[in-house]
């Protein structure tokens, strides 16, 4: 396994959740022309079957908040890779909530997806990444570090994914593999579109994200750079590596700024609006 050590993926096994789109679907797609062996996961079939193909790569349906699909999917597509180098657990859900007043399915099925869907996966990709070359990467947010108002959940459970991350770093060191945890602060994907196209989100933020958003290559660099490295944190625009070591500080910028915003009516709005979560679910909750 020592020839993979260096600052190319060329030849890296490497699993990916949440591959269907965005971030997900632009790695795969990236770290199949650097070289690598991809293997996809993800909920949505027709997309995940197209990226797949763009990749030569397996790839398996799997609901990550469901640990019985998690652990056949990595079972499977580790044995069709020979193995795997990488883990990345990508895949997450948003949907905004007003924790006052709005629907505790929204915080319930985030926590499962995001917190025990990276739970799922990288407990069962942990035996197949434990040695001298392996590489687990934990997809947490910005949100982790600094929470603005109807992000409650999507915060809560991306401070898990860091939390998950951070603990599993130490338990692997022994094996000689290495843990990351990734954070981005809004990217040009459809969790960002989706996720601030509401009429609520549009009062808070005057009609977009609370910053400029960032291309999606900005992250997929970052992202091929630092699993090359098996990276400790990987950050995506370059200022959030700033921002992570003063959170309080920067905590108390957002609060003084969005006392000036219209937070009250945001948080009216979102008690009666039918947001969508930010990836279309299985069930067919909207």
């Amino acid at each position: 396994m020592g020839t993979l050590r260096g600052t190319s993926p060329a030849g890296r096994r490497v699993l990916i959740t949440g591959a269907a789109r965005g971030i997900g679907a632009a790695l795969a797609v990236r770290l199949h022309e650097r070289g690598a062996q991809v293997a996809l996961a993800g909920i949505e079939p027709d997309l995940l079957s197209e990226v797949a193909s763009r990749c030569g790569a397996p790839w398996r349906y799997c609901d990550v908040g469901d640990r019985t699909q998690v652990e056949r999917a990595v079972r499977e597509l580790a044995g069709e890779l020979g193995g795997l180098d990488v883990v990345v657990a990508n895949a997450g859900i948003a949907k905004q909530l007003p924790l006052v007043g709005g629907d505790p399915e929204v915080l319930e099925r985030t926590l499962r997806i995001n917190v025990l869907g990276t739970y799922y996966t990288l407990r069962a990709a942990g035996p197949h990444i434990a040695h001298p070359d392996g590489y687990a990467l934990a997809v947490a947010s910005l949100a982790a570090a600094v929470h603005v108002p109807l992000l409650g959940a999507y915060s809560a459970s991306k401070a898990a994914v860091e939390a998950l991350g951070n603990t599993l770093r130490t338990e692997l060191r022994p094996s000689g593999a290495r843990v990351g945890v990734a954070y981005f602060a809004e990217l040009d994907t459809e969790m960002t579109s989706r996720g601030f196209g509401t009429e609520a989100a549009a009062v808070i933020t005057g009609g977009g994200p609370l910053g400029a958003v960032t291309p999606l290559r900005v992250g997929i660099d970052a992202l091929e750079r630092g699993l090359a490295r098996r990276a400790r944190r990987i950050v995506a625009p370059r200022w959030v590596q700033a921002v992570l070591p003063v959170r309080e500080a920067a905590q108390r910028v957002v609060d003084l700024r969005l006392r000036r915003h219209g937070v009250a009516e945001a948080l009216d709005i979102a008690r009666k609006e039918d947001a969508q979560y930010t990836t279309p679910q299985p069930d067919g909750s909207p």
